[in-house]
């Protein structure tokens, strides 16, 4: 016993300070992409070609990434001019499909709910998660904000077992047809009203598996989403960022 409470205070506070203090995110984080208009050649359209998950679109003003499609490789390459870096900035949730595509002026951020979804939801968020054919990458990092040093509870955010008990729907994978059914019924069986939140680029698009025979690109063609949380997977600071800000508990 006497070891165990040694342990404890030689550990310390474990909990983040986050959202009040930001948190340090390693080195080889890759978050937020950065365009550099200046290095990109006129009618180059060698990142739309490079890009295998077609995360990269060619306009009149110039490039644009579509953050629900990127994967956020770790040995993009996309352009050979280097037009295409990644920050470390973790801060990638959207409210909307069309505020992932992303030009020169960064990430649109996931904005508040509003006052009748917000006065029902603000203080207490109970989220049904399902894995609609993941891999369990995105899958283990929701997981791990239950843990000590994410501490989503202190947040009055949990996970339920039971659609029943849920006030939102938090999807992964890119909807299996093994899956479709199920999904769609756990929808259904959670009382009104209820949000959907995508998580990952799989649920948002389809991931490295779009346009499959045996997937649905995800849920944007089958339910309304309210929150788009773009990586592969997301980090638990950026799903955690996403759904506060949601929540309007995040500036």
């Amino acid at each position: 016993m006497f070891s165990i409470i040694r342990e404890r205070l030689r550990q310390g506070y474990r909990t983040s300070g986050f959202p009040r203090q930001e948190p340090k995110m390693p080195e080889r984080f890759r978050g937020v992409p950065l365009l550099n208009a200046g290095k990109c050649v006129a009618q180059c359209d060698d990142c739309v070609k490079n890009c295998p998950h077609g995360a990269m679109i060619r306009t009149e003003k110039g490039p644009n990434i579509d953050l629900g499609r990127c994967l956020f490789c770790a040995d993009c390459k996309v352009c050979p001019y280097g037009a295409v870096t990644f920050s470390n900035d973790y801060r990638l949730a959207a409210s909307s499909r069309e505020d992932l595509l992303m030009a020169q002026e960064g990430p649109r951020l996931a904005k508040t709910l509003n006052k009748k979804m917000l006065s029902l939801f603000g203080r207490s968020l109970k989220l049904r998660q399902v894995s609609a054919g993941g891999c369990n990458g995105c899958e283990a990092d929701l997981n791990v904000l239950g843990t000590l040093v994410y501490d989503l509870g202190q947040f009055g955010i949990q996970f339920v077992a039971s659609p029943r008990h849920a006030d939102g729907l938090i999807i992964t994978g890119p909807v299996t047809e093994n899956m479709h059914a199920a999904l769609l019924s756990t929808y259904e069986a959670m009382p009104a009203p209820k949000l959907v939140i995508a998580a990952g680029a799989c649920a948002i698009g389809g991931g490295p598996y779009r346009d499959e025979a045996e997937v649905h690109n995800g849920i944007t063609n089958l339910l309304p989403v309210d929150l788009f949380i773009p990586g592969c997977p997301p980090h638990p600071y950026t799903t955690l960022d996403g759904l506060l800000r949601m929540l309007g508990k995040r500036g």
